[in-house]
């Protein structure tokens, strides 16, 4: 069993990494479903929830299918992130999460994310200030170092967990490189075996099959990984690699119709949560890759992505599965 605070996971957890635009309610439960055992809101800014900004507020959605569920926040501010964590706690989630790893500009440039790895005096003070303000636990995802002069994550990880901090998920990669160039590993694992860390070290970057995460788990020896891209279009990942940890065979690939049947529950769900225009409209990221590398599927795509009318979105799924699963069978 891992444990992070008061909360268990079993041994070797998956957890289902906070994604921009993509790791909403209803994304969650879909990876929950097929095996995600923890699962991360998408990053919320502490300014915009200490405003009361709509976006954020609407981002602290929360369902009890989905559980063990973690709320992201981001922020420069050390008393921002301190009223936000509160906020964020009042919803009932099972563990506050703070992002010092998101590299794009907008963030970086507000003195957040990956850029307190540029001051880890502040992060550990800001840190602090939130281990302090709440009474979940608290973990924190950030990257290896600024860039290849700044691999600090040893520092930073032994400074956070003397703060408090319940667990700690690195990506092999610096701000520098964005999400370009291999993850690199090695660092994470000689935090994992630094003799001075206690919580939970979660790997993050290129999971993307269930050999990789096995390969990884025991090379690095970390307590878990985290799984962002690979389960875009793919929230089957999880199970794959659970699946594959038990018996050493690999599980079968979803067919065309689990394929479009999970693309219609996506697409249900995010109606139910935001409503007929913003859930049709959300989903239009999603079909492209619950359809990746079908033949000629492009003018289905379109269509899927220009219908407004959930009736008929439903019908061009079922489409989908009458062209291309009659084809497979042929």
């Amino acid at each position: 069993m891992v444990r992070i605070g008061p909360l268990v996971l079993p041994e070797f957890p998956l957890l289902l990494a906070p994604m921009e635009d993509v790791s909403d309610p209803p994304f969650r439960a879909l990876c929950k479903k097929h095996g995600a055992d923890l699962v991360y809101t998408e990053f919320i800014s502490s300014e915009g929830l200490i405003r009361k900004a709509a976006k954020g507020m609407k981002k602290l959605d929360i369902f009890e299918q989905e559980r063990p569920v973690g709320i992201q926040l981001f922020g420069g501010s050390e008393d921002a992130m301190e009223e936000a964590a509160r906020i964020a706690e009042a919803v009932g989630p099972d563990l506050i999460d703070i992002n010092y790893g998101c590299p794009v500009h907008k963030v970086v440039n507000k003195g957040a994310g990956a850029c307190l790895l540029q001051d880890i005096d502040k992060m550990v003070r800001l840190t602090d200030k939130v281990v302090r303000a709440v009474k979940l636990p608290v973990t924190v995802k950030t990257r290896l170092g600024w860039n290849d002069q700044t691999k600090n994550i040893m520092e930073v990880a032994e400074r956070l967990q003397d703060v408090g901090i319940q667990a700690l998920s690195i990506h092999g990669r610096t701000r520098a490189q964005l999400y370009k160039g291999p993850a690199d590993w090695t660092l994470i694992g000689e935090v994992k075996n630094n003799p001075r860390i206690q919580i939970p070290i979660f790997g993050n970057g290129d999971i993307d099959s269930p050999g990789k995460a096995v390969e990884y788990r025991n090379r690095y020896g970390v307590d878990g990984v985290m799984i962002g891209r690979a389960s875009i279009g793919h929230p089957w990942i999880f199970n794959e690699i659970k699946h594959f940890m038990a018996t050493g065979q690999h599980a079968m690939l979803p067919t065309i119709s689990d394929r479009v049947e999970a693309a219609r529950e996506h697409l249900r769900t995010s109606l139910a949560w935001k409503g007929p225009w913003e859930g049709v409209v959300e989903m239009r990221r999603h079909y492209g890759n619950y359809l990746k590398g079908l033949a000629n599927v492009k003018e289905m795509r379109l269509r899927l992505c220009t219908e407004k009318d959930p009736t008929v979105l439903e019908a061009i799924l079922d489409e989908v599965i009458a062209t291309y699963a009659l084809a497979a069978v042929a």
